[in-house]
């Protein structure tokens, strides 16, 4: 799996497999305790990346957004809806970050 990721998380999965499968079992059965649909989890998960700031995370969702079928109207609007309760300057940094990936 660790060849599909860049950097630091890919390094840690290859040097670590074992740490990475534990990891990899918590996100599935975190994905499978509920209702939403896998695209709705794929939003959420943006918005909490952009929510926690972490560049990496909103790079590595909408990568994964995308190569889902995601449409990018979609994926801007998740920043956009950060404006609110995070601000202009999060929400124009987040909108930044996904472009990079576009």
């Amino acid at each position: 799996m660790s060849e599909n990721m860049p950097g630091a998380a890919g390094d840690l999965a290859a040097k670590n497999p074992e740490i990475w499968d534990a990891y990899s079992a918590l996100g599935k059965a975190t994905a499978e305790c509920g209702s939403l649909t896998d695209r709705e989890k794929r939003l959420v998960k943006l918005a909490l990346a952009i929510g926690a700031g972490s560049e990496g995370a909103v790079h590595s969702h909408t990568r994964r957004a995308k190569s889902e079928g995601i449409e990018d109207s979609a994926i801007i609007q998740v920043a956009m809806l950060a404006i609110g309760p995070l601000g202009l300057p999060r929400a124009v940094a987040a909108k930044t970050w996904i472009e990079d990936v576009a």
